[in-house]
């Protein structure tokens, strides 16, 4: 089983950037999609961008586009995600996600049942 480590989250102004990573051990990263995904307080956990094995056909929900990229090295078994202008309802806990299949995309719209996860992240933007 992958084992998933985020680090990289904190406080920051609103405008400002923060870049996140996720190492991941226990397994080839580079037979495997990898994702973000956070949830805010009272809020269900929601899909930010994913990439595939390859480090190509990076997905971004509607809401970060322009704003985030997503990127992996796999020579460092490592994710990250850039965000940049950063809002107050960017706060949120962030989840590095691993897909648990090889070769297969994490798309938006898949069953989170079908990843690993990490421990999280906390981002906390403010105004």
């Amino acid at each position: 089983q992958v084992q998933l480590a985020e680090s990289g989250g904190g406080l920051v102004q609103a405008g400002g950037s923060l870049r996140l990573s996720c190492a991941a051990s226990g397994r080839t990263f580079s037979n495997y999609a990898m994702g973000w995904f956070r949830q805010a307080p009272g809020k269900e956990r929601e899909f930010v961008a994913s990439i595939s094995w390859r480090g190509r056909m990076p997905y971004y929900a509607d809401s970060v586009k322009g704003r985030f990229t997503i990127s992996r090295d796999n020579a460092k078994n490592t994710v990250y995600l850039q965000m940049n202008s950063l809002k107050p309802e960017d706060t949120a806990v962030y989840y590095c996600a691993a897909h648990n299949r090889e070769y297969t995309l994490m798309i938006p719209s898949a069953d989170a049942n079908g990843f690993d996860w990490g421990q999280g992240t906390q981002v906390t933007v403010s105004s």
